[in-house]
């Protein structure tokens, strides 16, 4: 901590919930903040800490993250300042109120100055199928069909531009201190904003009309060819989600069901490609009247 604090005393507590990172809460005199540690090998997982470190920059700046206060960027250490907000449940996500406040959080990120990075969930997708492979893991046999509907998502969704992503929307990446603030930016760059809407719909485990309500408050009306986007979309998230799972069975040294946790996001995928909706996004998606 003398790198960062020098000759001033610190209070450390170690904070939970992390999985790749190691995250400390320290007590400096009369500031307190959050110390994130990269964990190892997070390169493999196409983590570029200098985007965070801008990212992050960029959420303070339009009223959405914490401070960042300091960076290392040799070491892999990132300091914000600790935000004493309240977690929301899933349950809350759902409220009307609660969906606004949090689509005005999302989209003035989304509306706001480009970031460095990029992020491309086919890409990404692709990229840690190559990497599992040279770190020696066997793709499992739900890869090869997935990995063909998600092609059919990509011609169907066309070139979109880019806007500033998080495209890590976990419940627990987001806090309610008056305002809805959101962290945890190793992720983020520049990418199609409709996977950071689906992202976040499939991890709070929304429903069609839950869907509805989420782009009501983020567009103030909801269009059938969005609906049916971001409804596709939820299956790029799973599958991204997915292959993290493989990647990391093959790479980390951290006690973790990583296959397990792969095989949750295959069943899940799976399942959104099963139901008698999913084909009717797509005509809708390509549809020039929707």
């Amino acid at each position: 901590m003398d790198r960062l604090w020098p000759d001033r005393p610190a209070r450390i507590t170690e904070l939970g919930g992390g999985i790749t990172n190691h995250n400390f809460k320290v007590d400096v005199g009369d500031g307190v903040f959050v110390l994130r540690m990269g964990g190892a090998k997070t390169e493999l997982l196409g983590i570029d800490r200098e985007v965070e470190y801008e990212a992050g920059r960029r959420a303070f700046e339009v009223g959405i993250g914490p401070e960042v206060v300091a960076f290392v960027p040799e070491e892999g250490w990132l300091v914000a300042r600790f935000i004493e907000g309240r977690p929301i449940t899933p349950a809350e996500m759902r409220s009307p109120s609660m969906l606004t406040r949090v689509a005005f959080a999302m989209r003035a990120f989304h509306d706001g100055p480009p970031i460095p990075g990029r992020f491309n969930a086919w890409a990404v997708v692709d990229a840690y199928r190559a990497t599992a492979e040279a770190h020696g893991v066997e793709m499992p046999s739900e890869f090869r069909r997935a990995r063909a509907i998600a092609e059919r998502i990509r011609t169907a969704r066309g070139v979109k531009p880019d806007v500033p992503c998080h495209n890590d929307l976990l419940n627990a990446n987001f806090l309610d201190d008056g305002q809805i603030r959101i962290v945890d930016w190793e992720y983020a760059g520049m990418g199609d904003r409709f996977f950071d809407l689906a992202n976040f719909s499939v991890n709070h485990e929304f429903g069609v009309d839950d869907d509805r309500q989420l782009l009501h408050a983020y567009f103030d009306e909801v269009r059938e060819r969005d609906l049916a986007t971001l409804r596709l979309m939820r299956f790029m998230s799973d599958f991204r989600e997915a292959m993290w799972g493989i990647l990391q069975s093959g790479i980390s040294e951290l006690e973790f069901g990583f296959v397990e946790y792969a095989a949750k996001h295959f069943a899940r995928l799976e399942a959104t490609a099963a139901d008698s909706s999913f084909e009717h996004y797509f005509r809708t998606v390509g549809s020039s009247e929707a």
